[in-house]
């Protein structure tokens, strides 16, 4: 009996010390995962031109990457680069981003994603990098599979953003039956503008108008462009998710107006750009995702099994006052006033926060 006890006993001290070895081991990677959880990590975020869009962008992914504790000088050290439209400012941006120790790269737009997917293979170890306000990114060569969303490079996830073209194209007719040409300003050395110039295209030989094309590759030939344009007799001019042209808004804008033609675009903006309606992207709820895409990915998970997604939240904008001093007539449909976002009049602006106006706006981006 005696010796029955004995055993007993040491079997339950041979227990009680491993148990205090493991918690002793275990000691130390707990200490590192609190100490993971306290230190400030280090985030890039990269845009290749300041237009609206982009801001309002970074605006929503700022600050949802907050709500998750992820604020700029707390948990976060936020470096922010802008190549101001010009590409080897952008390039030489991708190379210091990708050859830095940042935890994570943010970048937006189609050709930001490029030069530091480019430059980010090179990179030992490839950094970190997620993706936002690309309008294709299965088709600009960075290696995201458009038949399996989960194909991409294991550091490199985001989201795309391809805009509603066709039902731009739609609702313009709907508000001009007789429109036949329209005008669009576009630079061919963005991938993503040959993305959209192609589904408009292809939309507007399905409906019988004629596409009218002028390139400008960079802002000092918007003006001339939009000339061009005017001098061939276009009945409206459609400005695409195109940078150069989207920087060249007002201008466009401005030239159109004189010619007493309409303007619709499908880069919305959070002020009054002065086109008649604007559908596209809602680009801060698109920020959004991508700011809470970024918190995910620094919270620890794997970038690699994050899918590449197609993401548009869709806005509607319209603006009574462009319809004044137009050479036809334009008219925008009651049906089209009530399911806008946004109504620009004489009164002011007013924002439609009702269910339907954001659900018909998302089904238009849907049906195509």
């Amino acid at each position: 009996m005696l010796t029955a006890l004995k055993k007993i006993a040491l079997g339950l001290a041979l227990i009680v010390g491993a148990a205090a070895v493991l918690l002793y081991s275990d000691l130390d990677s707990r200490r590192v995962e609190v100490q993971s959880k306290s230190r400030q990590v280090r985030v890039a975020m990269v845009q290749q031109i300041s237009i609206p869009a982009l801001d309002d962008g970074i605006t929503g992914a700022l600050a949802a990457l907050k709500d998750r504790g992820y604020a700029d000088g707390g948990r976060m050290i936020l470096s922010k680069y802008n190549a101001q439209g010009d590409i080897s400012t952008g390039n030489a941006i991708a190379k210091e981003v990708t050859s830095s120790n940042f935890d994570l790269i943010v970048s937006f737009s189609t050709v930001s994603l490029q030069t530091i997917a480019n430059a980010n293979r090179f990179a030992t170890p490839p950094r970190h990098h997620l993706f936002a306000l690309v309008s294709d990114p299965y088709a600009v060569g960075v290696g995201v599979s458009r038949e399996n969303h989960l194909i991409h490079p294991p550091y490199l996830t985001g989201v795309g953003s391809l805009a509603p073209v066709e039902q731009a194209f739609q609702m313009a007719r709907q508000m001009l039956p007789t429109l036949k040409r329209v005008g669009l300003v576009w630079d061919p050395s963005e991938a993503n503008s040959v993305v959209t110039t192609t589904l408009a295209r292809k939309e507007c030989a399905s409906m019988g108008i004629s596409l009218i094309e002028a390139n400008a590759e960079n802002s000092t030939a918007i003006g001339d462009a939009t000339a061009s344009l005017l001098a061939r007799g276009v009945q409206a001019i459609w400005v695409s998710p195109d940078l150069i042209a989207s920087r060249g808004m007002e201008l466009i804008v401005s030239k159109a107006r004189n010619a007493q033609i309409p303007v619709f675009t499908s880069i919305p903006t959070s002020g009054v750009s002065g086109a008649l309606f604007e559908l596209g992207a809602d680009y801060q709820s698109i920020g959004r995702v991508a700011g809470n895409l970024a918190a995910d990915v620094l919270d620890g998970r794997d970038p690699a099994s994050i899918p590449v997604e197609n993401v548009m939240p869709v806005t509607l904008k319209v603006n009574e006052l462009a319809l004044k001093g137009l050479r036809e007539r334009w008219k925008l449909p009651d049906d089209v006033v009530q399911r806008a976002n946004v109504v620009v009049d004489a009164s002011g602006i007013h924002v439609n926060d009702a269910p339907g106006a954001a659900t018909t706006a998302s089904a238009a981006a849907g049906s195509k």
